[in-house]
């Protein structure tokens, strides 16, 4: 089953090695799912609670109808990525061939947003910008891809 793939985030990646990295992820994923990334405008002006709720209402307009839902928070669940390949893998067994992953911007994303989330994942206990979980995602997507298929992109 071929799957769909779409990231929706806050901003575009202003620094040239996460461009780049991101890129390069992103040809790799296409070998194995359609992928499509969705940046949204960056708030600005006004205290960062609402820039916070403006761009999680944008975030949350632009999910996919029946798309499963993961919103990168770092109050979310901890996988390795072994167990996020696995993760990914039975439920794409299931029928769950298209996924959402959500990033937002500076400031997270409101508790609606956390909500209609299927699954919470946080890319790590460290905190990481915005811009950087993006070009992580991408890469740890790609990896799961190599992991399901018994690549030797991921060192076991």
């Amino acid at each position: 089953m071929f799957m769909k793939i779409t990231v929706i985030c806050i901003g575009k990646l202003s620094l040239d090695f996460l461009r780049a990295g991101a890129e390069e992820y992103s040809v790799r994923i296409k070998r194995y799912a359609t992928l499509k990334v969705i940046e949204l405008k960056e708030e600005k002006g006004g205290a960062s609670t609402h820039i916070r709720e403006r761009e999680s209402t944008r975030l949350l307009e632009r999910i996919p109808t029946g798309a499963y839902c993961v919103v990168l928070d770092e109050k979310g669940k901890h996988q390795g990525s072994v167990e996020f390949a696995t993760a990914l893998e039975r439920r794409m067994l299931h029928g769950e061939s298209e996924w959402c992953f959500v990033i937002g911007g500076a400031y997270g994303v409101n508790e609606n947003v956390r909500g209609r989330a299927d699954s919470v994942l946080s890319l790590s206990h460290m905190t990481w910008t915005h811009q950087m979980a993006r070009m992580l995602l991408l890469e740890q997507l790609y990896r799961a891809f190599t992991i399901m298929r018994s690549e030797p992109y991921h060192n076991r």
